[in-house]
């Protein structure tokens, strides 16, 4: 009985530890692939990974992001933005597409990271 119950115990730890995993390889995500993209067909809340510069602030947590293909507005939270960024330095930004009615379509980022 109390083998049973031992192993019990370990298959609940075993399993919660498992849907608390993150993942972090590759994924198949099949969104836009430039800013360009996003600007040509702007998708309200859809997921974007781009990789590129941040290359001036227009306002509070409001920034000029691009990829070499386009120029787009972010959203980021001051807390994200860890470490010394300028405009040549290189970040991944994640996060989703914010399309409002009448007006030029904006990412709200969720994480910037470094390559």
């Amino acid at each position: 009985m109390l083998k049973k119950l031992i192993l019990s115990a370990v298959a609940i730890v075993a399993m919660s530890g498992v849907a608390h995993a993150q993942y972090t390889g590759p994924s198949g995500h099949k969104g836009p692939k430039s800013v360009a993209d996003v600007l040509k067909n702007p998708v309200d809340d859809q997921y974007v990974q781009l990789k590129g510069q941040l290359i001036r602030q227009v306002g509070n947590e409001k920034y000029i992001f691009t990829d070499g293909t386009g120029e787009i507005r972010v959203d980021i939270d001051n807390k994200l933005l860890t470490g010394p960024i300028d405009d040549k330095t290189t970040v991944i930004i994640r996060g989703e597409v914010e399309k409002d009615f009448l007006e030029s379509p904006e990412i709200d980022v969720d994480s910037v990271t470094r390559p």
